[in-house]
């Protein structure tokens, strides 16, 4: 069986592949913007967003291709409120400003579907606070950090620069990036697709 990855998302295919997974990564054709700007009128929670996303990733590919497909979003949310990814470097700016001194969670979901229905799903959501920086910081890891801020909710990746903006993270490195690993791995040895 084939492993499709609902995502062209850099880092999950990174994961992936350093992991050792076979897979083929396909941009799903959905609209997510107009997703979440529905989810959001009916006021669901962000943790259900963000599943949701996921399988309407997961889904629109295994309705059309054979295989295993896995869909994925995450959510940043703080006091209630989910934060995008940054639209520019100024938003980006906006988001690290809530963000300072603050803790905040990652909504992180994983979807398996097949034949457009889903055959799998899990969830987590790891609490991050980060550290009270300068002003003078946040400009420079904006500068030296470039579009890279763009890539992500929060404005950051926690395996490069975004590590200098953290106090605390409770949760695994995996879901911080998008991926909860090590549950996917014992998902798909089940079905095959990885080592046993």
């Amino acid at each position: 069986m084939t492993l499709i990855l609902a995502s062209t998302s850099a880092a999950r295919q990174r994961v992936m592949r350093e992991a050792g997974l076979y897979f083929e990564a396909v941009a799903p054709a959905v609209d997510e913007e107009a997703a979440k700007r529905e989810l959001r009128s009916e006021k669901m929670p962000p943790k259900e967003q963000a599943a949701a996303l996921a399988a309407l990733k997961a889904i629109s590919i295994s309705e059309k291709r054979k295989g295993l497909v896995l869909g994925a979003d995450q959510m940043l949310a703080i006091d209630h409120e989910v934060l995008d990814k940054p639209k520019d470097r100024a938003e980006a700016r906006a988001h690290l400003m809530r963000l300072r001194g603050r803790s905040h969670e990652l909504l992180t979901s994983l979807v398996c579907a097949q034949d457009g229905v889903v055959v799998w799903r899990h969830s987590e959501a790891p609490k991050l606070k980060m550290r009270s920086f300068s002003d003078v910081f946040l400009e420079r890891y904006l500068e030296n950090a470039g579009d890279a801020v763009l890539m992500s909710v929060g404005a950051y990746q926690i395996e490069g620069l975004g590590a200098q903006l953290f106090e605390r993270i409770e949760g695994d490195l995996f879901s911080i990036q998008g991926l909860p690993l090590l549950p996917l791995l014992a998902y798909l040895r089940e079905q095959g697709l990885a080592p046993q």
